[in-house]
């Protein structure tokens, strides 16, 4: 089927979608908008900022258009810009179809029918992923129970009819990336199963060969020869995930003198988790990086002990984290992400409650000990990787999903177009 489809002309609308410096920049999606473009069709991607800091970007095929470059203009006008970009581009040449990897492409959906497209979102445009950051914080207790029950409820209530019903009203299809956001989205967001696709987004797991560690990165971070390292990977926009990790760091720290703390990233909360880290007993243990190129992270990954990402928010798996478990480390994600449907706790990886600041802090500690057997464990968790993500299947995956959705919009609206006269052709 996917074989004899017409060839798309395809809009992949993104606040972040960081197209330069090396193909390992383009993250999960840089597999599927290549693949697309080498099977015929057209893909173009709407976003805000690129590293290179550039208006327009083209790499096999791909077509770039960035912008919040050379404009002092806020994101948060990017929906409206991102409409006004769409209009143009679609003017010279009609786009089939839309593919919003977050809210941003809501101006685009509300008026699909005028401009004759189909709107797929991912999942993350709504705010599934809050409710599992909720559930995260949780403790395991009836107090805290009940706090996080009444908090998901109104999390709930409060953005599904302010804002998520007005956008799903507006998809033609809506990706997930674990069974878990599907049955929320069938049972509590009430859209239709059938328009629900599953697509594992993952990495291109030829570019993840084993990679030693660099002894130019040690030195320059200067880590002692014998140091027992923690890295992790954040956005830093939601607190709790730092404190919590930081606090289990703190007892580590404590027994393990050597040991070290490597936080790569960026994010609105920055000096909020700084000052949180001088209230600890940690010195100079806790290193924080800053924001690297995508290409980069893999050779900090390269020199970590343990992989932390205790994030639940996310719609699919985290990137970092699968480059860790190809990287053959011993990971630790949290028991409430789209995670839990890869990894096999205590096999490939551990999964806990984010909130659990012991847990955390002693496996870390069994860890550096020798109580696990981290060969093995990264072995399995390297052969996860290879045999779920593979970027052909995933690319058949979305392309199905398109053309359905496409099939969909068409058949919904066919007399809109037939009294127009301005059905784009397929």
């Amino acid at each position: 089927m996917v074989s004899k489809t017409s060839p798309l002309n395809i809009c992949l609308v993104s606040k972040r979608f960081p197209l330069a410096g090396g193909a390992g920049d383009f993250g999960f999606l840089w597999p599927i908008a290549r693949g697309l473009v080498r099977m015929g069709h057209t893909v173009s991607v709407i976003s805000w900022r690129s590293r290179a800091r550039m208006e327009f970007i083209e790499r096999d095929g791909v077509k770039a258009y960035f912008l919040g470059e050379n404009t002092t203009a806020s994101v948060e006008l990017f929906p409206d810009m991102a409409l006004r970009k769409f209009r143009t581009l679609h003017r010279e040449t009609p786009f089939q179809l839309v593919h919003s990897l977050d809210s941003s492409g809501l101006e685009i959906g509300l008026r699909r029918k005028e401009l004759g497209v189909a709107v797929v979102y991912d999942v993350d445009a709504t705010h599934v992923s809050g409710v599992y950051s909720i559930v995260g914080m949780s403790q395991e207790n009836l107090s805290s129970l009940i706090r996080t029950s009444l908090s998901v409820a109104y999390n709930f209530l409060r953005t599904y009819y302010k804002f998520d019903r007005r956008l799903l009203k507006t998809a033609d299809a809506v990706f997930v990336h674990s069974p878990q956001q599907r049955v929320m989205l069938e049972r509590y967001y009430m859209y239709p199963d059938r328009r629900i696709f599953m697509v594992p987004f993952g990495i291109e797991v030829e570019d993840l060969s084993p990679r030693e560690k660099s002894q130019e990165l040690m030195k320059k971070l200067g880590l002692p020869a014998n140091a027992q390292v923690v890295v992790t990977d954040t956005d830093m926009t939601e607190f709790g995930e730092m404190r919590n990790l930081l606090h289990a760091f703190e007892r580590v720290a404590v027994k393990k003198p050597t040991s070290r703390l490597i936080v790569v990233g960026n994010g609105p909360l920055k000096k909020e988790i700084e000052f949180e880290m001088l209230q600890l007993a940690l010195g100079s243990r806790v290193l924080f990086i800053g924001e690297v190129p995508v290409s980069s992270l893999t050779d900090y990954i390269a020199l970590a002990d343990v992989f932390v990402n205790l994030s639940a928010r996310s719609s699919g798996i985290e990137q970092s984290l699968l480059e860790a478990m190809a990287q053959k480390k011993v990971i630790v994600g949290s028991e409430v992400s789209p995670l839990a449907n890869v990894v096999e706790d205590g096999v490939d990886g551990f999964l806990i409650r984010p909130a659990d600041t012991f847990t955390l802090s002693e496996l870390l500690l069994q860890v550096f000990s020798g109580q696990v057997g981290t060969e093995e464990m990264g072995e399995h968790a390297r052969q996860k990787v290879l045999n779920l993500f593979d970027s052909q299947k995933m690319l058949n995956q979305t392309l199905e999903a398109y053309v359905r959705a496409r099939s969909r919009f068409v058949t919904a609206h066919r007399p809109f177009f037939s009294l127009a006269s301005k059905e784009p052709s397929q």
